[in-house]
């Protein structure tokens, strides 16, 4: 039987604290072509984006600068995406491959796990991204490059 939950939760949205907001823009939007939706950009932030939600196809997720003593700053100590992974599942995992070695960013060459083509790149803070679609091909099959 369905509950008030089922019917109210409409969307999970990844949140990452990120060291450095400008490079992840840099990242996110030339690199895999998200855009801005919303963002803040406080007073004491000299109109610098403190936190955006950003956007690709229906997916989306948030990013957010650490800030300390009116700055950026107070990360904690290491990799912050460390055994963090999200998958957006596509239609095609290997079109977002080329895409993303066009615009310079170092993916995986596409492969095949749990009956899916899966691609992934690390953003500047160590979040892995995994870029997922179905296929019938075989288990462990690597992407050659030839179409």
């Amino acid at each position: 039987m369905p509950s008030d939950a089922d019917q109210n939760v409409k969307q999970a949205v990844p949140f990452f604290m990120v060291t450095d907001i400008e490079a992840s823009l840099r990242f996110y939007i030339d690199g895999l072509g998200f855009s801005i939706e919303q963002e803040w950009r406080p007073e004491q932030s000299e109109g610098r984006i403190r936190w955006c939600w950003l956007a690709l196809g229906g997916a989306a997720l948030m990013l957010q600068e650490y800030w300390k003593d009116g700055r950026p700053g107070g990360a904690p100590e290491g990799v912050l995406g460390q055994g963090v992974s999200v998958c957006f599942m596509c239609s095609d995992a290997i079109g977002i491959y080329k895409d993303l070695v066009r615009r310079g960013i170092d993916a995986r060459r596409p492969f095949v796990g749990n009956g899916l083509w899966v691609t992934s790149a690390t953003d500047p803070d160590g979040y892995r991204l995994d870029f997922e679609s179905p296929t019938d091909a075989p288990e462990e099959t690597e992407y050659s490059g030839e179409d």
